[in-house]
């Protein structure tokens, strides 16, 4: 059986978080049934975790190559983990997935989420052996405490959206062709076996559908990903785009994007790259080097959609709305985000969320490369804006966090001006001093009036200095030419 994964990028931590990873030299039941647990509790609602064997690790950092496991005792192993499995309680449905990497035989197991958490196991596997709770702590698999405990219970119900089953639809609603294409675009060793297993079999091994044997339905998880129509199944599950053309409203073009939640996501990004990013290259007197801006940082657009995407309650029927202004970008979700997230909390740069709405979305999107994981969008959006050296964009829900809002600014170099500035611009067709052009706007030569009109001219690109140097007495200013 395979994982829906790419193994080389799972054992080196790039396409899951290494609180979801545990490696082990070799083959240790006690301890294994215990991580079995907890992953499959996901207290956090990460998506479980995955298990390596025959991989040592130091300090969480797995040491390569693998010191691998005998291939004569993977089947045993195997039939082990069966065994392991009814011990707990309730059943813990898992995946084993025996590979060679590095030409070492290693063997993953595959924990995800349970559907029917809480779970116990064996503190010990002799006869005294009580159940107990295991959670996950940092990377480490623990006995849950009291408070813990409390906690698990209450997520009892609280199957997470993507996770729960579709009674609306059937397995034949999910595309073999759509599966394959997205098995085939991260690697995943299930690409070649989609080609030789049963349908049904494929949708379970990739846990994209649920149920009991005599009442299988997809997931929304699958219909989301692998139905060419999920929007039957699931109502506003798109991305609408609305472009303003002037600052009345009334000019304006629309675009829906439908279809598998990672292709609309795609074509909409396309989209915005191909008609909303426009680039401004001017030559700076003196230097080499010009300067090149973006009217806004593509990386930092891209994460945020491919997080309203990931974020987003499914079972809310509501769009996510993006409002393409002529000096602004709005990006709306709904809902905002989880408990005890405020508003507050936005205006971080970094955000860390115990609780996540889709633990699956996430872990698929990841593998597509569009999101890096975990409490990472913030500092990602943050770092594109500072090297693109646009303004500082807003994020914002309400006191109950029914929606969330993005909000970026257009860089200052792409703001339009009035007639005032045009007449400035062209007396600095020849490079003026600081003095001059204070002069040509009827100001006197004053430290005040240098920062409250000169500087904001300079910082909006619309004036260039002839000079780097501050203390540069013959510094003069040249208006930009594009």
């Amino acid at each position: 059986m395979g994982i829906p994964v790419n193994i080389e990028q799972l054992i080196n931590g790039k396409s899951v978080e290494w609180e979801r990873l545990e490696y082990k030299e070799g083959w240790n039941p006690e301890e294994i049934i215990h991580s079995i647990c907890a992953f499959a509790n996901d207290i956090n609602n990460w998506g479980g975790g995955y298990i390596i064997v025959g991989v040592k690790e130091i300090d969480g950092v797995p040491q390569l190559p693998p010191v691998g496991i005998p291939q004569n005792s993977i089947d045993k192993i195997q039939k082990e983990i069966v065994q392991l499995c009814h011990m707990t309680e309730p059943y813990i449905q898992l995946v084993t997935y025996p590979t060679v990497f590095m030409e070492k035989h290693i063997l993953v197991i595959w924990v995800p989420g349970g559907t029917e958490r809480p779970y116990k196991a064996p503190s010990t596997l002799g006869e005294k052996g009580q159940k107990r709770y295991y959670i996950r702590k940092g990377s480490v698999s623990k006995i849950a405490n009291r408070t813990e405990e409390e906690s698990l219970i209450a997520l009892t119900a609280k199957i997470p959206y993507d996770d729960r089953i579709n009674h609306l639809a059937e397995i034949d609603d999910l595309d073999l062709g759509l599966i394959r294409e997205y098995l085939h675009e991260v690697k995943s060793g299930l690409a070649t076996e989609a080609l030789n297993i049963p349908f049904k079999d494929l949708c379970e091994q990739m846990h994209i559908i649920g149920g009991t044997p005599e009442y299988h339905k997809p997931k929304n998880i699958g219909l989301l990903f692998f139905c060419k129509n999920p929007e039957k199944y699931i109502p506003c599950s798109r991305i609408e785009i609305v472009h303003f053309l002037d600052e009345a409203g009334d000019n304006f073009t629309e675009k829906v994007f439908e279809g598998p939640i990672h292709q609309q996501l795609a074509a909409a990004l396309t989209y915005i790259k191909d008609n909303i990013i426009k680039e401004i290259v001017f030559k700076i007197p003196q230097q080499a080097q010009a300067k090149r801006f973006f009217n806004y940082p593509y990386e930092a657009l891209e994460e945020a959609i491919s997080n309203s995407v990931y974020h987003k309650s499914y079972d809310v029927q509501s769009p996510i709305e993006i409002r393409i202004n002529p000096e602004s970008i709005e990006i709306l979700n709904f809902e905002g985000p989880t408990l005890p997230i405020t508003n507050k909390d936005l205006q971080k740069e970094r955000i860390v969320n115990r609780f996540y709405r889709n633990r699956r979305i996430g872990d698929f999107l990841k593998e597509l490369h569009y999101t890096e994981g975990r409490s990472t969008g913030f500092p990602n959006i943050y770092k594109s804006i500072r090297k693109n050296e646009s303004p500082t964009p807003k994020f914002e829900t309400d006191e109950n966090n029914s929606y969330f809002l993005s909000t970026f600014y257009i860089h200052k170099a792409f703001t339009k001006h009035d007639g005032d500035i045009d007449k400035l611009m062209e007396f600095c067709q020849t490079p003026r001093t600081s003095r001059e052009i204070l002069e040509f706007l009827g100001k006197s030569y004053h430290s005040y009036n240098l920062k409250k009109f000169i500087q904001p001219l300079v910082e909006s690109f619309i004036l260039i200095p002839t000079s780097e140097k501050n203390n540069d007495s013959n510094k003069k200013f040249v208006a930009r030419t594009k």
